[in-house]
């Protein structure tokens, strides 16, 4: 399969819980190891507990490379004991979120709670934006994202997303597939042209 979009970093977004089934650590770590032997850096939310600590504990321990960004305010909460690779503190949420965006060439929503549902739905507004053309994934654990899924398939039935855009966002619950598309498939390209994120 040819390799379209040149990736070095994925921007990781997940949840702090590591929810109440086991399989969604055992796909995720089985994700972390995939990243390290493509030697893909990590770009995530800095916190090393759930399904963040999981995904980052995983490249780590195989090799890879890791960035967290967390506000100073998060840390308390979501970073308990040893930091896992380089840790950036920031100020707020909207510098943490700039600067993943910004570090990534790709994007991967894993399971989580509101926090990953918006990280994902802002980085799909900015490719709709033109903000960014980069290459989206979700990585569909365990059905997690069924509902999602199907509720973009309304949107689009319902003439409220146009069907191009919604068909861009790759959907798998196979991590090697999923990077496997990520690597082949050409990201949406907007009409729009936006500046700079800034703008935003």
């Amino acid at each position: 399969m040819e390799k379209v979009n040149k990736i070095n970093n994925i921007c990781v977004f997940c949840g702090s819980r590591k929810g109440n089934d086991e399989v969604y650590i055992q796909v995720t770590e089985e994700l972390a190891k995939e990243m390290a032997k493509r030697n893909y850096g990590l770009i995530y939310g800095g916190g090393n507990i759930g399904i963040m600590g999981a995904i980052s504990q995983g490249v780590q321990n195989a090799g890879g490379r890791v960035k967290g960004i967390i506000p100073r305010s998060l840390s308390p909460k979501e970073i308990s004991g040893v930091t896992i690779g380089e840790v950036v503190f920031v100020d707020d949420m909207h510098t943490r979120k700039e600067i993943m965006y910004n570090s990534s060439e790709a994007f991967i929503a894993l399971p989580g709670g509101i926090g990953t549902f918006e990280e994902l739905f802002e980085c799909i507004t900015w490719n709709q934006l033109g903000i960014h053309s980069k290459p989206v994934g979700i990585l569909n654990i365990n059905g997690y994202y069924d509902p999602l899924i199907a509720l973009l398939k309304t949107s689009v039935g319902s003439g409220f997303v146009d069907s191009n855009f919604a068909n861009s966002i790759i959907v798998s619950s196979d991590p090697i597939e999923l990077l496997n598309k990520l690597e082949s498939n050409p990201p949406y390209k907007s009409q729009l042209k936006w500046l700079t994120t800034s703008q935003a």
